[in-house]
């Protein structure tokens, strides 16, 4: 088996714009095709697009495919509408997260689920196993999508200018199948950056005609192309876990203040229920860490391990840091002790190579666009 890592199917077009690559969870993906910082202010204040073709999907079909997957995730799949979608998570039976999702209902008794691109066999394999005792078929359609997002406040204009999809109609969290450019293409208003934007399936054949088109429909709206490295300061500003930072398997939802997606009311039971009913028991007690904001006052970027000190002691974890663009300061997600975890509690800093940077403690998001 061959250790090179998978292109997508705009490879040789990121190549041809200059971009930075990266071997991305097995991905040869574009982290950056020129300034990251330009590349992150275009998408806050006009749009950026994104090749996500690394991600990957999972078509669930037949009977008894809401029951399959209802026993398979954490979230109640029973009550999302046609046409709509819906943020959960797949579990370990002790409760640990295996991976984040999205569940697209995309017919009567049809689900696409999104996984992440590093662990999208992991997914594959839980769910396939997980649905045997059902009336339902799992597929692998990797390689049946590549998917590309466009991303920022000029983004509904730009992709109104190429279809006749009834864009004003589409929910955030909702899908529909139109015609973008003369490409088939499902297209959902979902997204990673904290602004309106929607995310494309298409053929791997046609990624190539979409991405020109969109450049195309976008140039006077400035819209530019944009690389891993800024998707990951977006989504950090707008407070969105990434999983193997924030999400682990080590964690239960209930760890990372996300207990809101674990249905415990839907019918029936699914793996991982009785772990996580004592772990959202012991939450409501008392907390573990809570997961939280910090902003330096000073100009030292942390990163992902850096030890949260209070008092000269240790009080938690960064999961994920950066400079923000939008801030203009650099910042931190962490997970903090329950007691130095409310915004504006003094003396919290960061262990910064042997010194304590000061940092003051915020409710995430970090930025939040206005609707």
């Amino acid at each position: 088996m061959s250790n090179a890592p998978r292109l997508t199917s705009l490879d040789a077009l990121h190549r041809a714009l200059g971009a930075t690559m990266t071997d991305f969870a097995g991905w040869d993906m574009p982290l950056r095709y020129g300034s990251e910082r330009d590349e992150h202010n275009a998408v806050r204040t006009r749009a950026g697009l994104f090749d996500l073709s690394h991600m990957g999907e999972i078509t669930v079909t037949g009977p008894e495919a809401m029951k399959a997957l209802n026993y398979a995730l954490v979230g109640n799949i029973a009550t999302i509408g046609l046409g709509r979608a819906r943020y959960t998570m797949i579990c370990q039976e002790d409760g640990g997260i295996v991976d984040d999702l999205i569940v697209y209902r995309l017919g009567e008794s049809e689900y696409m689920v999104v996984a992440n691109a590093g662990n999208a066999q992991i997914v594959l394999d839980a769910i396939t196993e997980r649905a045997a005792g059902f009336d339902a078929e799992v597929r692998d359609d990797r390689d049946a999508y590549a998917l590309i997002a466009v991303q920022g406040p000029e983004s509904p204009g730009i992709l109104k200018s190429v279809t006749d999809a009834d864009l004003d109609g589409l929910k955030y969290y909702a899908g529909l199948p139109g015609t973008v450019a003369g490409v088939p293409a499902l297209i959902a208003r979902t997204g990673y950056t904290g602004e309106d934007g929607f995310e494309l399936f298409v053929a791997p054949e046609h990624a190539e005609q979409l991405w020109r088109a969109l450049t195309g429909a976008g140039q006077e709206a400035g819209l530019v192309p944009c690389g891993l490295s800024c998707r990951d300061t977006l989504r950090l500003e707008a407070g969105m876990p990434l999983y193997g930072h924030e999400l682990t398997t080590s964690l239960t939802p209930f760890d990372a203040g996300l207990g809101r997606v674990v249905k415990f009311e839907k019918d029936g039971d699914f793996v991982g229920r009785t772990a996580l009913e004592a772990a959202a028991a012991k939450a409501e007690v008392n907390p573990p860490r809570k997961l939280v904001g910090l902003i330096a006052e000073g100009r030292r970027v942390p990163r992902a391990g850096f030890s949260v000190v209070a008092g000269g002691e240790v009080v938690g974890e960064v999961t994920s840091g950066a400079p923000s663009p939008t801030l203009g300061r650099p910042i931190a997600i962490a997970y903090v002790d329950a007691a130095h975890a409310a915004p504006g509690t003094e003396g919290v800093g960061i262990d910064i190579r042997g010194t304590h940077e000061a940092y003051e403690v915020v409710a995430l998001p970090f930025y939040k666009r206005e609707k």
